[in-house]
């Protein structure tokens, strides 16, 4: 068949987790559809020693080639692989996720099954660490990211994205690859693409998946800032008004801050002030209690309140920035959180 399978990765600065990864990557079961494996690594000129590691997989094994990355962003990274890819079949990975010993395999198998135009699991977590867990729980409740399909891993069907992907190559050339003015949400604005062209992704129960989220509250509220107002970039760019689990945070917030400043104005206020802050307190006491109802998680409930507030109004205080800084539908272009969150760290999955 001489047909040929690329694994695409963006990454910068994963010296402690690069080795596992690539171990991982090159004794992944290669799928009888495929004859050649390539392995395309896209480094955002890493500073840590990640680079380095890199290259001694490549004296060991000539599937992996090394691409840099000058402008450090992933989705630019992703489309450097894109173009130097020569497989007819694309899978997306990250450093940052442990992946099934047949991973590759199912991806290939479900987008050849389904006809779908892209193909991935679940948003499943693996965490290290009390507050890494704590997130990682946060991470499937509703409460905190107001469920959407793939963050169900017992969901099997098309949706509107799942995490990573795999395409037929000639797929993304239709669609114009990445948008390489995302720092974030390029994979979400990409699938929107692909559905508004016709497409279908299908998210399958068989292609499994660990990911390690944000091991600091800070880090988390950070994380989700860029999500929001990204997400206000592309709605600017696509003319579509957001899902309700996008557009609640940011409403609730400037509520909560437009009250708080009437109050102080007029005490008047107060209690509406109050009424709300006691909504969104009592909301977040049973989510918390709900996500650690079972036997050995009850350990995260003092923590859980917390995180549960930095993702919303992370998420929050970002959209509204987008707001303001893209003016709505002005088309202005982005002037805030272009800096990578993923930086030199010794002791954390960023």
């Amino acid at each position: 068949m001489n047909e040929k399978l690329s694994i695409i990765v963006p990454c910068r600065n994963e010296v402690e987790y690069i080795d596992a990864f690539m171990t991982s990557i090159l004794s992944q079961e290669v799928p009888e559809e495929i004859d050649e494996l390539e392995v395309l690594i896209v480094d955002g000129m890493s500073e840590d020693g990640t680079t380095e590691k890199i290259l001694e997989f490549i004296r060991k094994d000539s599937r992996i080639v090394l691409i840099e990355n000058p402008c450090k962003t992933t989705s630019k990274g992703l489309n450097l692989a894109l173009m130097q890819a020569s497989g007819i079949y694309i899978v997306r990975m990250d450093v940052h996720t442990e992946y099934a010993p047949d991973y590759i395999k199912m991806c290939l198998k479900e987008l050849l099954r389904t006809g779908a135009d892209n193909v991935g699991g679940a948003a499943r977590v693996k965490a290290e660490g009390y507050v890494q867990a704590a997130i990682g729980l946060a991470y499937k409740s509703k409460f905190s990211t107001g469920g959407a399909k793939f963050h169900n891993e017992h969901h099997e069907g098309y949706v509107d994205t799942v995490p990573y992907g795999c395409w037929h190559k000639h797929t993304l050339a239709r669609m114009g690859y990445f948008d390489e003015e995302l720092i974030r949400n390029q994979d979400d604005e990409l699938n929107l693409r692909i559905i508004r062209n016709g497409g279908k992704i299908f998210q399958s129960n068989s292609i499994r998946s660990w990911y390690y989220p944000r091991n600091s509250i800070i880090a988390l509220f950070n994380q989700y800032q860029q999500y929001g107002y990204w997400k206000v970039r592309i709605m600017q760019k696509h003319r579509t008004s957001a899902a309700g689990r996008h557009l609640v945070p940011a409403i609730f917030t400037l509520a909560l801050l437009v009250t708080a400043f009437l109050t102080v104005i007029d005490c008047a206020c107060a209690p509406i002030l109050i009424g709300l802050t006691a909504i969104y307190l009592g909301s977040s006491l049973i989510a918390s209690i709900l996500s650690c109802n079972v036997l050995g998680k009850i350990k995260y409930l003092p923590i859980m309140p917390i995180i549960f507030a930095a993702y919303h109004f992370g998420y929050a205080l970002g959209f509204l920035i987008g707001l303001a800084d893209f003016g709505l539908f002005s088309g202005r272009s982005g002037q805030y959180f272009t800096e990578l969150t993923r930086t030199v760290r010794k002791t954390s999955r960023n």
